[in-house]
């Protein structure tokens, strides 16, 4: 496309960061039957490694309320077991006293029975034993035993980079509007299990590159610079994004506004703006672009959010807007997020919502 590098002769903003990656495909059967890898169940992205039998112990809990049973349920060995239990029972574990949470560590397997969705993340640390993810309509009731292996790999120093370039303005290049868009998703659980993650986020990655691409063409150099920057690493807690503020690649202060483009792929109930609450004024403009030109069927507006990355710039004082389009596609952060799913229902309106915006804005400060 013509674009210059924003850190002197490369594009690549390198850095590092732990990852536990399961580096092989994990298995699972229970009462002899073979659970589907990415369908039915995954490991969690934390998980140890780790293979063998086990028997099922479903946690009772009733040791959340009863000492008496917790002192007999927590008696056994735990060594050989299984457990499971609800997801919605985590949180209360991790609250029980430390001399039962040292039994839990001692179990052979931890299963994690899902309510609806298998969602899983990027993790920076490990287990210190395998944990399994599965879903509640895939778990047998009368669940006796399990065999399964999962194989994971710590990498203190994972290698990742931010891409960065950028247009210098004809008239105001010291003023930057900035567009980003994180391009890492969840990666793969070995051969068979593979996260897509089109909308999240291929498709604010993609436009970013349509961005890109047309404001490249001469007929359509902005007055003002702009700046396209792809970040990495924002799955496993906006550190892309994070190690740019820390590092920027020019002043922060200069940057006029940024847009944040994240989960893009819909759009049929509107488009969500996140700081719309905090950053009224512009807000209130891209409300006018949409009722004068019928893009979205709405707009709507929340306050701040550490949900993308906007959100470290957003702390370090810079203007910042994200975008995410709502309705269509229910996949998130499982192997369903694929491409042929996803409708791409109102993907050209934003983009004429966003090239309007930053018309607007460049036209505004000019005069």
């Amino acid at each position: 496309m013509g674009l210059q590098p924003l850190s002197g002769q490369s594009y690549f903003q390198e850095f590092s960061f732990p990852v536990n990656r399961i580096v092989e495909t994990p298995q699972l059967q229970v009462n002899g039957r073979q659970l589907v890898p990415g369908q039915d169940f995954v490991a969690r992205s934390s998980s140890a490694s780790g293979a063998g039998k086990a028997k099922v112990l479903p946690l009772d809990t009733l040791v959340f309320t009863d000492a008496g049973v917790a002192q007999k349920f927590f008696r056994r060995n735990f060594s050989k077991v299984a457990l499971v239990y609800a997801l919605q029972d985590q949180k209360r574990l991790a609250q029980l006293p430390p001399q039962y949470k040292q039994k839990l560590q001692e179990a052979k397997l931890h299963i994690i029975l899902q309510p609806k969705n298998l969602l899983t993340t990027v993790a920076r640390q490990q287990d210190t034993l395998p944990i399994l993810e599965v879903l509640q309509s895939a778990w047998p009731q009368q669940a006796k035993k399990v065999h399964f292996s999962v194989t994971a790999d710590l990498n203190p120093q994972h290698q990742a980079q931010n891409v960065a370039s950028f247009i210098n303005g004809s008239e105001h290049p010291d003023s930057v509007l900035v567009f980003t868009a994180h391009y890492d998703h969840l990666g793969s659980q070995g051969q068979d299990v593979y996260f897509p993650g089109a909308n999240d986020n291929a498709s604010g990655t993609t436009m970013l590159l349509e961005l890109a691409q047309y404001y490249s063409r001469p007929e359509n150099q902005p007055k003002y610079s702009m700046a396209f920057i792809a970040f990495a690493a924002e799955e496993a807690g906006l550190l892309g994004s994070l190690y740019y503020v820390q590092h920027p690649l020019f002043p922060l202060q200069r940057i006029s506004f940024l847009l944040n483009l994240d989960l893009l792929g819909t759009g049929d109930e509107g488009l969500m703006v996140v700081n719309g609450q905090v950053h009224t004024q512009e807000f209130a403009l891209l409300q006018r672009l949409n009722e004068q030109h019928q893009y979205l069927p709405q707009i709507k507006s929340r306050g701040k959010a550490a949900n993308s990355d906007h959100y470290p710039f957003s702390e370090a004082g810079v203007p910042a807007f994200f975008f995410y389009t709502l309705g269509g596609t229910a996949a998130y952060h499982n192997p369903q997020d694929h491409a042929q799913q996803l409708p791409l229902t109102k993907f050209q309106e934003v983009f004429r919502l966003i090239t309007d915006f930053a018309a607007a804005r460049m036209h505004h400060e000019t005069e």
